[in-house]
């Protein structure tokens, strides 16, 4: 089937009730006749511009912009980061899986001096700061949130 279909099965998904995870979401597509992996179900999620809150997935208002929908990095820190690992300037952030891209958006719209930007995967951040003091810090902000 095609991704546009993909896509529209998705958001009618999420018309008709709460889909708390990727895993829920996967499964539900799948009752539908949709095989679907992981990468393209969060590459979907993406696309769509769809957020995680505490109810499961949702649309983002356009109205509002992705910045006013999201959760705190302090709560997000809470309830999703797992390890903080320092490499010189960069943090590896681990976190459960399908979290990361909720985590580096809110570090990045936190607009903390010390970072410079993040990337995100599934369940990992590459975060950038501006030297490995100020790394250092952060990752210590980080874990003081969690």
């Amino acid at each position: 089937m095609s991704k546009t279909t993909r896509h529209k099965a998705i958001l009618d998904l999420l018309d008709e009730g709460s889909v708390e995870s990727q895993d829920s979401l996967q499964h539900r597509l799948e009752r539908r006749g949709f095989d679907v992996g992981q990468a393209t179900l969060s590459r979907d999620i993406h696309e769509l511009k769809l957020v995680k809150g505490p109810e499961g997935y949702r649309r983002v208002d356009e109205s509002l912009g992705a910045e006013s929908v999201l959760p705190s990095v302090m709560h997000l820190a809470r309830q999703f980061v797992v390890e903080i690992r320092q490499a010189e300037n960069l943090l590896v952030v681990k976190t459960t899986v399908g979290s990361a891209q909720a985590v580096a958006a809110a570090l990045d719209a936190s607009h903390w001096p010390e970072v410079i930007g993040t990337i995100a995967g599934d369940d990992t951040v590459l975060v950038i700061a501006t030297d490995k003091k100020k790394a250092h810090a952060l990752a210590r902000r980080i874990r003081e949130l969690s």
